[in-house]
């Protein structure tokens, strides 16, 4: 338990696992977000192709620098899967997007590993290493992989299961904690 617990979620843009998991943490970043530190992150290999390599270089990078906006940005993606609405509606701000986007691939060779076969996972899966200390950390395998105060824990897929998980992580838990959410599984 700590006073500030952390909850890591770590996903693929496009895995239906993974949107399951964002869909039933969203509920919970609005209720505790402010008391808890809750992020997303992602796993250190792509399996839905080219389009995923780009989406969790987007969302890492907006949740790296345009956080505030992440959430809204977040809640519009898993509905509709459509980034270029959701950048509009979150009202991103698009250079400062692309230009962490650029730097961040540069920096882990992202583009290089998803053109360079001979580098994929089993010859199957292109590599995305932009978090994989983090992946090497707490031994992540799959998308989703849940991480409580740096225990990796499994879940149902429903915000109120996601709610119960973190709420028991806390020392004192807040106000916040004896909100009901939805207990419906999350579609993926």
């Amino acid at each position: 338990k700590r006073e500030k617990p952390e909850m890591k979620v770590f996903i693929m843009s496009y895995c239906p696992y993974g949107i399951q998991a964002v869909k039933a943490l969203l509920p919970v970043i609005k209720l505790l977000n402010d008391k808890a530190d809750i992020s997303i992150h992602y796993v250190d290999y792509i399996m839905h192709g080219e389009k995923e390599v780009y989406e969790n270089l987007r969302q890492y990078c907006i949740q790296k620098e345009q956080r505030v906006k992440f959430y809204d940005y977040m809640l519009c993606f898993v509905q509709s899967g459509d980034y270029q609405r959701c950048i509009n509606e979150a009202k991103l701000d698009v250079s400062r997007l692309d230009a962490c986007m650029n730097e961040t691939d540069e920096k882990y060779n992202v583009t290089r590993y998803y053109q360079d076969r001979s580098t994929w996972l089993s010859g199957a899966y292109p590599l995305f290493l932009v978090e994989k200390d983090l992946n090497d950390k707490y031994d992540v395998r799959g998308s989703p992989t849940i991480i409580i105060n740096d225990k990796e824990v499994r879940l149902s897929r429903s915000p109120e299961a996601f709610k119960q998980a973190l709420c028991e992580a806390f020392v004192n838990p807040p106000e916040e904690c004896n909100q009901k959410l939805s207990t419906e599984i999350t579609s993926p």
